[in-house]
């Protein structure tokens, strides 16, 4: 059959570009059998059998997109940031929004956190704050984060998502009560990508000129609106649309409505630090607004769909240790775990070089001792020599004056530490519950009963246990719908303890 396209086109090849003919099998006679020496066909069947990688383990369905963010207010006296110097300067980011637990074929519109990940590529280096749409998360310790994840996945036996296996861990981690509530709230299924906050989550730091540093977080508000899903309307929408989230962000963009966030950070003092109520690096707890109040940074647009999802969004990587000059990691147990877990999850996923692709790459010079590996291209080292120090001209070398300050954290000791004990794990879920309208709460209540009520009845019993202390009428209301008698939580005090 005759190709209907013109001449105009470019040539088909190999990928060692050699030029190909004609696209059918070679065979020996029309009716074959093929031929060993038809390496066209072979060198397609080879790459055809290689073109996945590792799915994510966390955060496999995802959507990314370019863009673009500029500083509008000064900050200077807080982090030295070169991409933060100045009001008006524009940076170039890449965006890639997920859910967490599901795999890379889960409905975009299910009941769960949804990750923020940004990358900017700055004048330093990249600087990627991955995040998520909750400011806080479900534990504290990173030996737990394995765990937990396990959890959300399939079970072992049954290969099915397990409730009782999820309210087992929740149950036994008190600490997890404040990001459940927030999950199982009105705003545990969001309507589309466009319409959630981004948080760094963690505690980092900012370091200025002078080499004094803060504490601090980040938010990226979204200026579209917080919009959520009833769970009739994400169910309804589910049966019609998987990729309802991927949809809306790349039709909106395509059309010119580029979605925008307006960065702000929260600023701690080590004083304040030394005398807030809760330990301020605990990543299941949020720094009040109305004592760290949100300082605005600049504005986020995206404004640029991916051309190719694989290279681009699939292969895109993003890591906590990705840090500049003047942003800084903080002593949070969790951070601390996954400045090393991340990026090595890239290197087994992607492979060694996984910073060479271009979606990764920094934009800006970059020079080190990192060497071979698969796929190595030797594009930013040539000949240059593989170890440091050296006495040759032209090698890279380290300057002083990108070194951090030491961080003075008064009698420490160094040790495995219980961290279960000595940690208000209610407060700020009762907190947040107390905030609920009398619609919200049954909403929140039904939900966690419809789930909850899936596991066994002593994991049922146990996660009620904490319900209560957070909020003796938050408690009861979940017993109700579980058909539990309330009277036993009362005569053990927790149903009116709340605390």
């Amino acid at each position: 059959m005759a190709n209907p396209k013109n001449g105009s086109c470019p040539a088909l090849t190999t990928a060692d570009g050699n030029p190909i003919g004609m696209q059918q099998a070679l065979t020996a006679g029309p009716r074959g059998p093929v031929l060993m020496q038809d390496v066209q066909l072979l060198e397609q069947m080879q790459h055809f059998n290689r073109e996945r990688i590792p799915e994510r383990i966390v955060h496999a369905k995802g959507s990314g997109a370019y863009g673009t963010f500029t500083v509008t207010n000064d900050v200077t006296k807080y982090t030295k940031a070169a991409f933060l110097q100045k009001v008006g300067k524009k940076t170039d980011v890449f965006l890639r929004f997920s859910t967490v637990a599901g795999e890379r074929g889960a409905a975009d519109a299910e009941r769960d956190v949804r990750g923020f990940a940004l990358k900017f590529y700055t004048e330093d280096g990249n600087w990627d704050m991955v995040g998520n749409n909750t400011p806080v998360f479900f534990i504290r310790d990173p030996y737990k984060f394995a765990m937990f994840i396990h959890t959300q996945k399939r079970d072992p036996k049954s290969n099915m998502r397990c409730m009782d296996m999820q309210w087992d861990f929740w149950s036994l981690c008190p600490e997890s009560l404040h990001q459940v509530t927030i999950l199982f709230s009105d705003r545990g299924i969001p309507a589309s990508y466009r319409n959630v906050n981004g948080y760094g989550s963690h505690t980092y730091s900012l370091v200025d000129d002078k080499g004094e540093r803060v504490w601090c977080k980040f938010h990226f508000k979204t200026k579209q609106g917080i919009k959520n899903l009833m769970d009739d309307e994400a169910g309804s929408l589910i049966s019609d649309d998987r990729e309802s989230h991927q949809r809306d962000l790349f039709n909106a963009i395509e059309r010119g409505e580029f979605p925008q966030w307006r960065f702000c950070i929260q600023v701690m003092t080590q004083k304040q630090a030394e005398k807030f109520r809760w330990n301020p690096f605990d990543l299941t707890k949020v720094w009040p607004h109305a004592d760290f109040p949100l300082i605005e940074v600049g504005t986020l647009e995206l404004n640029r769909n991916p051309d190719n999802y694989h290279a681009e969004v699939e292969q895109s990587s993003f890591s906590p240790s990705a840090l500049v000059p003047g942003i800084g990691p903080s002593p949070d147990k969790m951070l601390q775990a996954r400045l090393m877990s991340y990026a090595d999850a890239h290197r087994y996923r992607v492979g060694g070089n996984y910073h060479q692709l271009p979606v990764n790459k920094p934009r800006c010079p970059f020079a080190n001792y990192q060497r071979d590996g698969v796929m190595a291209t030797a594009e930013s080292y040539g000949p240059q020599p593989n170890y440091w120090p050296n006495s040759l001209d032209q090698a890279p070398e380290p300057n002083e004056q990108h070194k951090d300050p030491a961080w003075d954290l008064g009698q420490v000791v160094v040790d495995r530490f219980d961290s279960t004990v000595d940690h208000d794990d209610y407060t700020q879920a009762g907190d947040l519950f107390r905030m609920f309208d009398e619609g919200r709460r049954d909403r929140l209540a039904t939900r966690i009963a419809g789930v909850l009520g899936q596991a066994r009845r002593e994991v049922q019993t146990r996660q009620l246990c904490h319900f209560f202390r957070a909020d003796p009428d938050y408690g009861r209301r979940i017993a109700e719908k579980l058909g539990i008698d309330v009277s036993e939580f009362q005569e053990s005090g927790m149903a009116t303890a709340g605390a």
